[in-house]
């Protein structure tokens, strides 16, 4: 198998596992009673407001705590969880950076920890959200300060993390100067104003205008 194929199922083993880890493995014959939120220190917010919220049944949201609750008892996810995580699906790199940005992006209110509310939220955007509902959610994750722009180095900071955590199988290919030269490339075609910074705008119409890019936004729908 080459190692191109072997990274992209790595990629998916990854996604079935996430998916796992939170789910409970999907198993709807195990989730008739209701939610047990007494047992953790962290109460999420009412089913019903939950699935008001998101895109997600009552019924799906009751399998992802239950999952969320075994491997979470506290109620919360912690950035060096998430990085755990990372790194048993990504052995042969590091994968300690892009956990930390991806970290970010779903602890939308900055307190370090990413929570059941946070963590679902996250994932009906990327599984059941529009297309530019992603789109300004891949925007939030690139924009690393949120300052409402993505700057050539905040995009090579992400494209080196990507790197790094696909670890050996960017070689024999991969050479040092690589990612500053895809983020050159990204930056030209995203950057219409050549004002040295990239906003919501030009980056969703950008994207929306990348086939490959548009094919990946469909990749996870309907998974759950």
């Amino acid at each position: 198998m080459s190692c191109r194929k072997r990274c992209k199922r790595e990629i998916f083993k990854f996604a079935q596992y996430l998916f796992r880890l939170i789910t409970g493995t999907l198993n709807t014959d195990s989730v008739e009673d209701e939610l047990e939120l007494s047992a953790v220190r962290h109460r999420p917010e009412g089913l019903e407001q939950l699935e008001a919220q998101t895109r997600f049944s009552r019924k799906e949201l009751q399998i992802l705590y239950r999952g969320f609750k075994n491997e979470c008892p506290s109620g919360v996810v912690n950035e060096e969880t998430f990085k755990d995580i990372y790194a048993q699906f990504f052995p042969q790199g590091d994968a300690s950076t892009y956990a930390h940005f991806l970290f970010n992006a779903f602890d939308t209110d900055h307190n370090g920890s990413v929570s059941f509310e946070d963590f679902v939220m996250g994932l009906s955007i990327l599984l059941r959200g529009s297309v530019q509902e992603k789109l300004n959610w891949a925007f939030n994750l690139y924009d690393i300060n949120k300052d409402g722009y993505i700057t050539k180095e905040e995009m090579l900071d992400i494209m080196k993390a990507i790197y790094d955590m696909m670890g050996k199988c960017t070689y024999p290919v991969l050479k040092e100067e690589t990612p500053r030269q895809h983020v050159e490339v990204f930056f030209q075609k995203m950057d219409k104003n050549k004002d040295g910074v990239v906003t919501i705008d030009e980056f969703i119409d950008c994207c929306q205008n990348d086939e490959n890019i548009m094919r990946s936004m469909h990749l996870f729908e309907n998974v759950l």
